[in-house]
């Protein structure tokens, strides 16, 4: 039986958000992870490009064996996942799965509010492709959603300029947006995986019953659920315990940042695509 580890896809190291609590979680399975660091971010590429993009990098998982890949990545599942699902899988690898963060979100996001108004905070690629909006309507279609493009959010993470009175005046900007455009929103849907680490400086900018929402563990529990009905793609899904990194870009610079995102020490390979 061929087995494989499981593909992990972020244009820079916001995805490692997520496979942290995946590895939590489901720590028996394999892991690929690989950052497009090179080409980051994505958030502000046109739909052409991120699509592009992203079929090069899930094209280098299949290369590698992966029978599974996840995009953990929010603006590659906005802009290229349901393309590469209906239109590239089925001649490329019709064995073969990938998987987003947006379905998943969308799925549970509603449980997490009272009032029925939630804020979704990302970038501006994903704001634009209006994706929460379409499959938060499908599970809860009496659910409020405003959305806010925190288009320097990404850079200032990915920078670690994250503890600056710019960063203040940054996060504090687009929590006042949101709060603005519905006073009634009780719930914030972190919706780029490389949020979670201004999660803290967030939370000194809005009320102190407000519900903020990161994706791993949401995506982790879906990805359970997925291999548990999926038996097919569960039993080639190799079982060691084992993780590898590759990035597009500087190997010591992403193993510098990557362990903020992580949780742990880095050790990356280089990869060019």
């Amino acid at each position: 039986m061929h087995t494989s580890p499981i593909g992990v896809f972020d244009s820079g190291y916001g995805g490692l958000t997520v496979l942290k609590e995946m590895e939590a979680l489901l720590p028996q399975y394999d892991y690929l992870y690989m950052g497009d660091n090179a080409r980051a971010p994505y958030g502000s590429r046109s739909f052409d490009t991120v699509y592009e993009y992203t079929l090069e990098a899930v094209k280098w998982f299949f290369e590698k064996g992966c029978t599974l890949v996840i995009l953990a990545c929010n603006t590659a599942s906005a802009k290229a996942l349901r393309s590469i699902q209906q239109k590239d899988l089925p001649t490329l690898a019709p064995q073969k799965r990938v998987l987003g963060v947006i379905r998943p979100t969308a799925e549970v996001i509603g449980d997490f509010t009272k009032s029925e108004h939630v804020g979704v905070l990302g970038t501006l690629g994903t704001v634009n492709s209006q994706s929460y909006l379409l499959e938060i309507e499908k599970f809860f279609p009496n659910v409020v959603v405003s959305q806010e493009a925190c288009t320097e959010w990404v850079d200032m993470v990915e920078k670690n300029n994250m503890h600056t009175p710019e960063a203040n005046m940054a996060v504090k900007q687009h929590i006042d947006a949101i709060l603005q455009k519905d006073e009634a929103i009780d719930t914030l849907l972190l919706a780029c995986t490389h949020y979670p680490l201004l999660i803290e400086k967030i939370r000194q900018f809005t009320p102190e019953n407000m519900n903020i929402i990161s994706q791993g563990e949401i995506v982790a529990k879906s990805l359970q659920t997925y291999l548990q009905l999926h038996p097919e793609i569960e039993e080639r899904c190799s079982k060691g315990g084992h993780m590898q990194f590759y990035t597009t870009g500087s190997t010591e610079d992403f193993d510098i940042h990557a362990a903020s995102f992580y949780g742990k020490p880095v050790i990356s390979k280089h990869l060019s695509l």
